[in-house]
């Protein structure tokens, strides 16, 4: 197809580097999420987003130097973060959707971005800030890098 962009080994690397973010990321934010919450596949899916916004955000932004590199790791974090709540607030949702809990879709559409917001305390802990901050900014030089070696 023309106009597709190609696939690059900086694409490769970030999705591989925020992959292991996501999973890092989740790892200490399970622990921090209430008793009765359902984790259910929460952290495989995090790795999954972690890819696909490594190798749609992160890849197409390096090439501009590592401090650059990095910044653009830190946004790849947090747009990570938002899918990664979004999926769980809809993974909660569809199950409260099964037991009728809603009376109409726009309840149940609504009610994904409350959990969303019950859900994002735990963010805020120095665990998985750093994690955020540390995994953000390496995985960021890691593209660059990658860029680097493999253009």
């Amino acid at each position: 197809m023309a106009g597709t962009p190609m696939p690059t080994g900086a694409k490769a690397v970030a999705a591989a580097a925020f992959a292991v973010v996501g999973l890092v990321i989740a790892a200490f934010y399970v622990p921090l999420m209430p008793e009765a919450a359902a984790v259910g596949p929460f952290r495989e899916v995090t790795a999954l987003i972690g890819a696909i916004v490594g190798w749609r955000v992160m890849g197409p932004s390096v090439g501009k130097g590592y401090l650059e590199s990095a910044a653009a790791g830190l946004k790849t974090v947090i747009v990570l973060v938002f899918f990664a709540l979004l999926a769980l607030g809809t993974y909660e949702m569809l199950k409260e959707s099964v037991k009728m809990r809603y009376d109409g879709p726009l309840e149940a559409i609504i009610d994904i971005f409350s959990r969303m917001a019950d859900r994002a305390p735990p963010l805020g802990t120095l665990n998985v800030m750093l994690a955020m901050l540390i995994g953000g900014v390496i995985g960021g030089m890691l593209a660059e890098n990658a860029s680097r070696r493999w253009t």
